[in-house]
């Protein structure tokens, strides 16, 4: 008997759903899409209202045909991709793909996978939204012009292999634009005035004055004042408070969350929550709604009273700030609140707790506090010191889950845990009181979740985008994640204590920086070529108002022909215009005292490099290739072509260097196309983030060649001599046999030393080939 067919995206989401239903369905797996734009300049017909071109892709080319035999009987096909436009978009491509008769084809929609879900989606089929199809259609066409008109003049302009986008260049933009505020910010100190007093209780007592100093002289005056003064409580005031919780999570809020609790990247958020949701743990991922269901508020608050009681309901309904989000779908929260754990795996456990920490939260009460405040007479000064303490009086929500934040640090008011007990009129026993240099911070730098955050509040970019935006724009190397060490740097310090002042300095380590967002020189010449010949392109409002078309295309409103059309025609006569402007020139830093030549910063093949002198190659005087030609260095990591000095410059020639010798054999010291290293005895060892060539020691450069024949000595397990291609190795991610250009699994249990050569040739021979990228010429 023939059987309905479900065709989800996923083979783990087909797994969980054909569970659910009984032996009259088959669920497949489409693998995400089946069908895509062609590379090449004939994807999309230009003079006849852009109508795109689609064929299946080469590595889908068996699944669609598998699909096709299980549609070819089943009386009802049931197009089961996700509920958003791609999803949409998927289950389009797949009609048309495997040419499915309308009468037979159902189009069903759920955002959680759970039994009840699914056979109420499959109770109330829908059809094909072709607004919603043509709304990503628009965003994929629109995409691919901007990309394959701007990346030849790119190449053509900056260097080859470089792209842009349409969403991602405007995120390059934001991190360069917060770099350059970071360059030009001065540091301005002042200085803080703290206090500890000690209580006959025993109780130490903080405090601080409300405002800084600008210079240390005021200060100094300050303390002066309060050499032998009394220190009276002036008052006392109580305030009750409270604190609410946060809505439930979003797509960039769960993002953001996970970065600051767990250490996640985006991606790697979006991937363990994807397989949260294929496994029917959570709602579905990608959302821009703060809204909950009535049976999800009735789930949370049946476990809220079980748990911790009636009186830590509180029933709230979230409002989505986004103008664009659909209320109807729903936050992500977990799809039953009585399951705690998401099975085995850390990570899927981990990012499932803060979900259901989270939802749960969000229908829990109020927490109720008590803020004290005391003001502090100082005896012969106006100025006052503060004391603030904060105390719980119920817990609410705070019981559960406490949203994280992005502040690197807190200043506050003297703030503590609860005031030790005071009285109005009560003298107090100063211990010490401190005037402490501080400083102004630049603007902190972008996380890859802080990113999302700043394009959701531009209205650039949606859910689904986010990910693969933050993605590309590092793979592309025009932004580069990272953590860089501080510097360390002295401040002031005027310490009263036992009615003595006294003045003293000392250091302190700031500007560490931790999984934040570099600009790259690539990332900034590009990003500055496209601010001045494609403002359009980078403009932040013109994206955001990008974003609000598709919406309008999605709810029926524009024709998606339409409005790449008032789009393409001015971008176009844009990009042949800017084929006849100069290609972006080097920045000279200044002369070589030495040669009396220009020195230039500048981008080159392999990266920013500076050189002396300017004929040949680069060069302005019509003597390419005669007379001397320029001498060049690669730049440094972490140099910038627009903040090196000609100094930093001048003692990049001074490579290689000759470090010492070893073994009879000299060390040399060099930057090379993949960065600083060490040359000795015709091998190459790689120098640290924490190591520099020009400095590097004899005994670092000992210690680092030895560390590299120890993993080396230990990367084989066994080799064949009888057949130098077949070798055991350990590897990144244990061990694995190569043979030849082929990384052959050890099977599980089997102890890698212990392998013959015939059982590595046959494990081998039964490895599935990896399927690679050939570049066609």
């Amino acid at each position: 008997m023939s059987k309905n067919l479900v065709i989800v995206e996923s083979p783990a989401k087909a797994k969980t759903i054909e569970g659910y239903l009984g032996k009259d369905f088959v669920v497949a797996s489409s693998f995400g899409h089946v069908r895509d734009l062609p590379k090449g300049d004939k994807a999309i017909d230009i003079e006849h209202e852009f109508t795109p071109t689609y064929e299946v892709s080469k590595d889908k080319k068996e699944v669609v045909k598998n699909l096709k035999k299980l549609a070819k009987d089943a009386p009802t096909v049931y197009l089961a991709s996700d509920d958003d436009r791609e999803g949409e978009a998927i289950a389009w491509h797949l009609s048309e793909a495997l040419k499915l008769k309308p009468e037979h084809t159902e189009r069903i929609v759920f955002r959680e996978i759970t039994k009840n879900a699914v056979l109420n989606a499959l109770a109330n089929p829908r059809t094909i939204d072709i607004d919603l199809v043509n709304a990503q259609q628009a965003r994929r066409v629109l995409d691919r012009l901007v990309g394959f008109e701007l990346s030849p003049i790119l190449w053509r302009k900056i260097r080859s292999g470089l792209s842009a986008g349409r969403v991602q260049s405007v995120a390059v933009r934001i991190v360069v634009e917060r770099e350059r505020e970071i360059e030009k910010f001065e540091s301005k100190s002042s200085y803080r005035v703290t206090a500890e007093f000690k209580l006959d209780s025993g109780h130490i007592l903080k405090a601080e004055l409300p405002h800084k100093f600008e210079t240390e002289a005021e200060a100094e005056g300050f303390l002066n004042d309060c050499l032998g003064a009394e220190f009276k409580i002036a008052s006392l005031e109580s305030k009750p408070a409270k604190k609410s919780p946060a809505p439930p999570f979003t797509t960039s809020t769960l993002q953001q969350e996970a970065s600051r609790k767990l250490g996640f990247s985006v991606a790697q958020t979006m991937s363990v929550a994807q397989k949260l949701y294929e496994s029917g743990r959570i709602t579905y991922m990608r959302t821009d709604s703060t809204n909950l269901s009535g049976e999800a508020i009735s789930g949370a608050t049946k476990e809220i009273k079980q748990a911790y009681g009636e009186e830590y309901i509180k029933v709230r309904k979230y409002k989505t700030k986004s103008a664009q989000a659909q209320e109807a779908h729903e936050a992500i929260r977990p799809t039953n609140f009585h399951d705690h754990s998401a099975g085995d795996d850390y990570n899927n456990k981990r990012l499932y707790e803060l979900i259901w920490k989270r939802a749960i939260a969000s229908q829990m009460a109020d927490a109720q506090l008590e803020k004290t405040t005391a003001k502090i007479d100082i005896s012969g000064s106006s100025e006052q010191l503060v004391s603030q303490g904060e105390v719980i009086k119920f817990e609410g929500f705070l019981k559960v889950y406490i949203e994280g934040t992005d502040e690197e640090d807190n200043n506050g008011n003297g703030e503590q845990g609860m005031l030790p007990p005071l009285s109005i009129g009560q003298v107090l026993d100063l211990v010490e009181m401190t005037g402490r240099e501080t400083f102004t911070r630049h603007p902190a730098r972008y996380t890859e979740a802080s990113l999302v955050k700043k394009l959701e509040e531009m209205g650039i970019g949606r859910p689904s985008t986010y990910a693969p935006t933050i993605s590309t724009i590092q793979k592309r190397n025009y932004i580069e994640k990272e953590s860089r060490e501080g510097k360390e740097r002295q401040y002031g310090l005027l310490t009263l204590r036992d009615n003595e002042l006294t003045r003293s300095s000392a250091t302190e380590i700031t500007g560490a920086e931790k999984n934040k967002l570099f600009p790259t020189d690539v990332g900034m010449v590009v990003n500055d070529f496209l601010v001045e010949h494609f403002p359009r392109i980078v403009d932040y409002s013109f994206t955001a108002n990008v974003e609000g078309e598709f919406d309008d295309i999605a709810h029926g409103k524009k024709s998606w022909n339409e409005m790449i059309q008032e789009f393409y025609h001015p971008f176009h006569d844009q990009v042949s215009q800017t084929y006849e402007v100069a290609r972006p020139e080097g920045r000279e830093l200044g002369t070589d005292p030495a040669t009396g030549k220009k020195v230039i910063a500048r981008l080159g093949k392999f990266g920013p490099l500076v050189q002396i002198g300017e004929n040949g190659e680069n060069g302005d005087n019509g003597d390419k290739g005669e007379g001397e030609k320029p001498k060049y260095a690669s730049m440094l990591h972490g140099q910038l072509i627009e903040t090196i000095s000609l100094e930093e410059a001048l003692d990049l020639f001074k490579l290689p260097r000759v470090v010492g010798e070893f073994e009879g054999k000299e060390m040399v010291a060099a930057i090379g196309r993949f960065g600083p290293y060490i040359r000795h005895d015709g091998k190459f060892v790689s120098l640290g983030k924490e190591d520099d060539p020009h400095s590097v020691s004899a005994d670092r450069a000992i210690e680092l060649i030895e560390a590299k024949r120890k993993a080396d000595a230990e990367k084989f397990i066994k080799t064949f001599p009888e057949n130098p291609d077949i070798q055991v190795l350990n590897g990144r991610f244990g061990p694995y046999i190569k043979a030849g250009k082929k990384n052959v699994k050890i099977p599980k249990g089997t102890e890698p030393a212990s392998l013959t050569l015939e059982q590595c040739l046959e494990l081998a021979e039964k490895a599935p080939e990896k399927k690679g990228r050939r570049r066609k010429k």
